[in-house]
């Protein structure tokens, strides 16, 4: 049994501490450095295929009047921020914009505040 104990005390012990490193030493030196990027060659860089052009929707031709009816002031910040993000921001300001699922989402969440018309 006494070689058992003497196998749980062994077991229990720290693992012996590694050496701490030096203070004095840069810290450049213990970080890994990154590898150098090489220059491309002039020719590579004019082989290059040329940029994707993103394609701009088309404006549907449907649009919506939007008036704020109501004060942001006492309502919670995203609700101000989406009447901002509609480009509205005070009372009675009316803007025509293009009627697509985000703006309807927009005038949804603050439908309390607005008035809704189909201009087009």
């Amino acid at each position: 049994m006494a070689e058992e104990e003497k196998k749980k005390v062994a077991a229990k012990k720290p693992a012996a501490k590694k050496a701490a490193p030096k203070k004095d030493a840069p810290k450049a030196e213990t970080a890994k450095k990154a590898p150098a990027k090489k220059a491309a060659p002039k020719q590579a860089a004019a082989k290059k295929a040329p940029a994707k052009k993103t394609a701009a929707k088309k404006p549907s031709g449907k649009t919506v009047r939007v008036t704020q009816i109501g004060s942001p002031i006492g309502r919670k910040a995203y609700q101000r921020a989406t009447l901002i993000g509609l480009g509205l921001n005070k009372m009675h300001r009316t803007r025509e914009l293009e009627d697509t699922p985000s703006v309807r989402g927009m005038i949804n969440k603050v439908s309390h505040l607005v008035k809704v018309e189909d201009a087009a």
